[in-house]
């Protein structure tokens, strides 16, 4: 199989790792196949793809899209390497405001798996990082909603000893508690 599949502390989100053919030419890897994703639990349909470009101490998020128009993620740094964060926003949800952190780098070319009902959000820790991910649902600008990125209550763990970059949006964006409960997933 061209991918190991790794669930993490909250076991709907998945760090998918490709199998990475390499020499000295370069490298190949399958960055989707639908079949190994179905099986492992991934049965999602993406319907957009995206790209983002930051510079070093950039952190975007925690972004989400309110009901109904939720989405799940695929994401992968292909340049560079940041730190991927996830929250669980789902109010039933047992592990609701806790949070899974990846890095996620153009060398270990790993994915992370986002369902629906997660914020999302990643800090660069590269003088510059990219990102490609798929989401399952189109971007709804009705439906764009935030989370502060330094939520007490959450308390990430960004792991930097910067001050972040943070657009004007993120920077004002309220807690978790203070958010409507019938706009999560």
């Amino acid at each position: 199989m061209p991918f190991e599949f790794e669930r993490q502390k909250i076991r709907d989100v998945i760090l998918v790792k490709p199998k990475v053919f390499g020499d000295n030419r370069g490298f190949f890897l399958e960055s989707y196949k639908k079949t190994d994703f179905i099986k492992n639990g991934i049965d999602v349909e993406f319907n957009q793809d995206n790209h983002s470009k930051s510079t070093k101490g950039v952190l975007r998020g925690l972004h989400y899209q309110a009901k109904p128009h939720g989405q799940a993620k695929l994401v992968r740094c292909s340049r560079g390497r940041i730190y991927d964060v996830a929250v669980d926003i789902r109010p039933n949800s047992p592990t609701f405001g806790q949070y899974v952190k990846v890095e996620l780098s153009e060398d270990n070319k790993q994915m992370l798996f986002i369902p629906e009902g997660f914020a999302h959000g990643f800090v660069v820790l590269s003088d510059e990082a990219e990102l490609l991910y798929k989401a399952s649902g189109e971007y709804a600008p009705q439906a764009d909603r935030g989370i502060l990125w330094n939520d007490k209550d959450i308390n990430i763990d960004w792991q930097i000893d910067f001050e972040p970059l943070l657009s004007e949006k993120d920077k004002i964006q309220p807690a978790l508690k203070e958010i409507n409960k019938e706009e999560l997933a």
